[in-house]
């Protein structure tokens, strides 16, 4: 018989962004995550009705205990706390709803058990400076959708999208190539951002090999009207 000692999981302190939930019987989740420790990995979480669910938001930033489990890939999390309040994330319905949008992206785009170096860094740091934009951010997940393809090792060029983007070419161009506040202050309206919001979600597709069906472009457009 194995000792208690040997009996016991390992546990774990990590940092992680939540990407989505689902549910899992009556009192847990199944939690989709990024962080620097796992990559993009799921996690049983037990909740209860002093469970605090704002701290599962899409891009919450938090610190959990992740216990290992040698019997079963899906481990376990709990013990979890905020690391950043993002209030100014929280506190607007056009940023939520960019992150909305961001985080199903990287739900979609980014497979289980995957692991690309820099990428949770990099995911915080897009995240807070998305929290803190005061103005002129209604351009920030088109400009954000050209960095994750950087990020993810197939940073584009104008030529590489150019099947893509057709009439939009000269916008993409500005939002590929200029400064990143020369990409905030680009002149769009509702309709083009999300022509061009569909036409970098192809090129995603294309070169990921997946059918990309983003729910959350729906919302983001009607906010963007």
């Amino acid at each position: 018989m194995n000792s208690l000692k040997d009996r016991q999981l390992a546990s774990t302190a990590a940092e992680m962004i939540v990407l989505h939930y689902t549910k899992f019987k009556d009192r847990s989740i199944v939690l989709h995550t990024l962080s620097r420790e796992y990559g993009r990995r799921s996690f049983l979480v037990t909740v209860g009705r002093s469970t605090p669910m704002a701290l599962f938001l899409p891009l919450s930033i938090v610190q959990a205990e992740v216990v290992e489990s040698p019997r079963s890939s899906l481990w376990r999390s709990h013990a979890f706390s905020p690391v950043h309040t993002l209030s100014g994330l929280r506190g607007s319905m056009l940023k939520n709803s960019i992150a909305m949008f961001i985080s199903e992206v990287l739900y979609r785009v980014v497979h289980e058990d995957a692991y690309e170096d820099g990428l949770y860094d990099w995911c915080v740091s897009q995240i807070l400076a998305l929290d803190a934009l005061e103005g002129d951010y209604a351009n920030f997940h088109l400009r954000w959708l050209l960095d994750l393809a950087s990020a993810l090792g197939f940073a584009p060029s104008i030529e590489d999208l150019m099947p893509f983007v057709d009439s939009d070419l000269p916008a993409v161009r500005t939002l590929l190539e200029g400064s990143f506040a020369e990409a905030m202050l680009l002149p769009l309206n509702g309709s083009s951002r999300s022509r061009i919001s569909e036409s970098l979600l192809r090129y995603f597709s294309f070169h990921t090999e997946t059918d990309l069906n983003i729910r959350s472009l729906d919302v983001l457009r009607e906010v963007l009207r």
